[in-house]
């Protein structure tokens, strides 16, 4: 238990890091977004990525960084990942980043649940308790009612659960199989996928767009990478509460590029959702400690 236990700050810093470059992949999303249909942005996204994972792979491994166990997993999860990343893209363009944001982390509730019924992990009482805590800071910073939601606010709770199937999949990856790998395929079955379903809506790209797409590819696939290796080295009930810190860098980007001012209840939900996760990691480190 204690060995298992050693990882998990490993998983933390995996997921939080992953969360942060996710969030600047997201801003330049929504800009492009404005100009581009969230298909093409995602070939592009895939395919610039594929293109640079696979040198690396070259320069790394040569085809033992190309081999792997799992092409089934690989294939759904790169299906998921457009679907989820698509989902999210178009509601950048209808709501705040922040609101949008918040939504999507609806997935850590998600990922538990998935991760009780066929992970078969053991969730204690206060990590159930610290999840619910978690998203009822969501609620808060959404207040969902008749009047305030929109029908756009469903399309991050597809992404939410589409998210939350992906990286509960890369459990099923062995351990053997390296980080750069499973980047790999992932941003290939993101092109694969998504290819064929942007050219009847592809437009002609702009030389000044260029470096963002280019962004795009390299902070989505590394937080993707990051955040997938967190839940392969870590439990899933322990890491998801840490998705939420992305509300947070979520907000920050939306005030400093779009002029988004959060409201009061979202400093509330955003206090509830930080320090749910802390909790978490705070009661695994004390149950880890205690004798079995």
């Amino acid at each position: 238990m204690s060995v298992f236990s050693s990882r998990v700050p490993l998983g933390i810093a995996c997921i939080t890091s992953g969360i942060f470059c996710l969030t600047i992949s997201d801003t330049l999303a929504k800009w492009l977004g404005h100009m581009y249909s969230p298909m093409q942005i995602l070939f592009l996204r895939g395919g610039l990525a594929a293109i640079v994972l696979l040198g690396l792979a070259a320069a790394a491994g040569g085809r033992q960084a190309l081999h792997t166990l799992h092409p089934g997993i690989h294939l759904l999860r790169g299906a998921l990942n457009v679907a989820a990343a698509y989902c999210f893209y178009l509601s950048l363009t209808m709501l705040p980043q922040a609101e949008a944001t918040a939504i999507a982390f609806s997935a850590p509730f998600f990922v538990t649940i998935i991760s009780v019924l066929f992970l078969k992990e053991k969730v204690a009482l206060g990590g159930w308790l610290a999840l619910c805590i978690g998203f009822a800071g969501v609620m808060l910073v959404v207040r969902p009612s008749p009047s305030h939601m929109q029908w756009a606010a469903l399309l991050p709770l597809a992404t939410a659960l589409a998210y939350a199937v992906m990286m509960t999949t890369a459990r099923y990856i062995k351990a053997q199989e390296s980080m750069l790998t499973m980047m790999l395929y992932l941003a290939l079955g993101q092109a694969i996928f998504a290819g064929p379903l942007s050219v009847p809506v592809w437009q002609p790209i702009q030389s000044g767009h260029l470096l963002g797409f280019a962004g795009i590819a390299l902070f989505s696939t590394l937080g993707l990478g990051l955040i997938s290796q967190a839940f392969r080295v870590a439990p899933a009930s322990i890491v998801a509460p840490f998705d939420y810190s992305g509300l947070i860098w979520a907000a920050l980007f939306g005030w400093l590029v779009w002029h988004e001012i959060p409201s009061n209840w979202f400093y509330i939900g955003a206090l509830l959702i930080t320090g749910s996760g802390i909790y978490v990691a705070l009661f695994h480190e004390r149950s880890a400690k205690k004798p079995s």
